[in-house]
This record gives C-alpha cells, structure tokens and sequence, in this order.
C-alpha cells in the first residue's frame, strides 16, 4: 500500500469526519486518490461519511443581491481568514459583485471576470482586494434564478460574521411564508438536487454500485441484492433530493407534499455554504 503523511490524512479526516485511522488506511488503499478514499470509508460504514465529505474548507461568505420577487443572485466569494470575512472592505466588494451578477448574468465565472464594472474588470477589482488585504480573494460560484417567485434566506453559523449559507428558493407562484420555510430546510439540511430526475446519470449509476458493493460485502442473499440496493438508491434520493427530504418542521411529509398542501410547485434551488462543494 502507498505510504500518506499526516497532512493528507488530517484532510480527509475533515472532509468526512471519520477517525484519524480509518483515514490512514482508506488513503494508503486509494494510493491517495481521495475520491476512492471517502467510498472506501462508506464501504466501512464510517458514520455519515457521504453526508459529511463536503464540509466547509475555507473563508468568506455568501451574499445575494434580489430586484422584486422574480429575480436573484447568488455569490460566493473566498478569502484566506475569517477575519478578513468580517471586514468591510470584503463585504462591500462582495456586495458589488452580486449586484452587478443581476444586472449582467455572466454565463460563468470566467466571463464575470472579465465583465467591466465601474470602469475596471471585475478580476481587477479581486486584484485590487487581494492587495489591500493581503489576502487570496476569488469568486468561486454564483447562480442566478429568474421568473415565478423567488425567495431567499442567509444563515450566519457565526454572529459576528457575514453570512456563510445561502438559499434560493424560485416557486410557480408567489407565496412567501412557502418559500422561507423551505429556504431555511434547504439551508438546514443541505439538499443536493431538486428531485430524482435532476440527478446525474452517472451520479446514480455511483451510488448503485457502490450500495451493491456494499450490499454483497454483507452477505445477502443474491436473490434479494437487487431489491436492497434500489431501497437504498430511494433512500438516498430522500436524503439528497430537496422534494423528497422530510420537511424539517414536520418530518412525516416532504417537501413536495409541503408546496401540494399549500398550492405551490418548486421549480429550482440554489444552496450555497462557504467552502462546501
């Protein structure tokens, strides 16, 4: 098996929150690939490895900028310390970049960076930042949701910082006490997608194998494999798939059947938490 050193091992350990020797093996039986390592800690039964692997790993902050009730952004933008996160100079930039998010609709990163704002491109204005502030600044993603109603909720996980999670919420119709609600479940409990069908193919055809591996590793019956692993793909799509999660204020119906009961249909989501992939 490959040798790792400890910094590796300290990594992954804060990417899954698995225990400082399972890490170690898992990273010398991946030969270092950490991909294979995290799958390797599931198939170990690791606790909430797969729902832990994307915890926050940097700085900054989330910031959303909103033009009535049919239209928001939504950015991320990095820096190296908190402290920096909690300064005002960040904040205002952060501020700027998401408004001028909504009023152009960059199709990518890329080409935000290099849109003109207040006579400079907005990468120059990062450069700018990165130099006052001694700090590595970057935009790492943004969304943009327009038409039908949109609602938005920001999360502080610390009250002397600027908010590090952010949701959006875009319904067929308006209905603002709907939209927080869910919001604030999205921010909670971390969905990945809308729903089944908004789950990459080759995100399914992973989880398949890797509960069927999982499923073999403990013995059942050949017979009964293939009706375990598509439970265990249900289940995951109701751990995963904002319609399917249970609503958080009401656990014994979901999402979907939230927005039913109260007239509404949730056509996207966006989720952003500092750090988090």
């Amino acid at each position: 098996m490959a040798s790792v050193n400890m910094a590796d091992v300290k990594r992954l350990r804060e990417l899954t929150a698995a225990g400082m020797m399972d890490c170690k093996k898992a990273l010398e039986e991946s030969e270092g690939d950490f991909d294979r390592a995290v799958e390797i800690l599931r198939l170990k039964g690791a606790k909430d490895v797969g729902k832990r692997e994307a915890r926050t790993a940097s700085n900054g902050l989330v910031a959303v900028k909103q033009d009535g009730e049919s239209a928001a952004a939504l950015l991320e933008l990095n820096c190296e310390t908190d402290f920096v996160a909690k300064g005002e100079r960040f904040q205002e930039l952060a501020a700027q970049v998401v408004e001028h998010i909504l009023a152009t609709r960059p199709g990518d990163v890329d080409t935000l960076l290099a849109s003109s704002l207040d006579g400079k491109s907005v990468k120059e204005h990062l450069d700018e930042a990165n130099a006052a502030l001694g700090e590595k600044i970057e935009i790492r993603r943004f969304a943009v949701l327009e038409g039908g109603y949109i609602g938005a909720y920001m999360h502080k996980t610390d009250p002397q910082l600027p908010p590090a999670v952010g949701v959006l919420v875009q319904l067929d119709k308006p209905n603002a006490d709907v939209a927080k609600d869910i919001a604030q479940h999205a921010a909670a409990m971390a969905p990945k997608y809308l729903n089944a069908e908004a789950v990459p193919a080759d995100v399914v055809e992973k989880e398949r194998a890797l509960f069927e591996e999982m499923t073999r590793d403990e013995g059942k019956p050949e017979a009964a494999i293939a009706k375990i692993v598509e439970g265990r793909v249900n289940g995951w799509y109701k751990d995963f798939t904002l319609l399917q999660q249970a609503f958080v204020k009401d656990n014994k119906k979901s999402i979907a059947k939230y927005a039913e009961e109260n007239g509404v249909e949730v056509l996207a989501f966006v989720r952003f938490k500092v750090g988090q992939a």
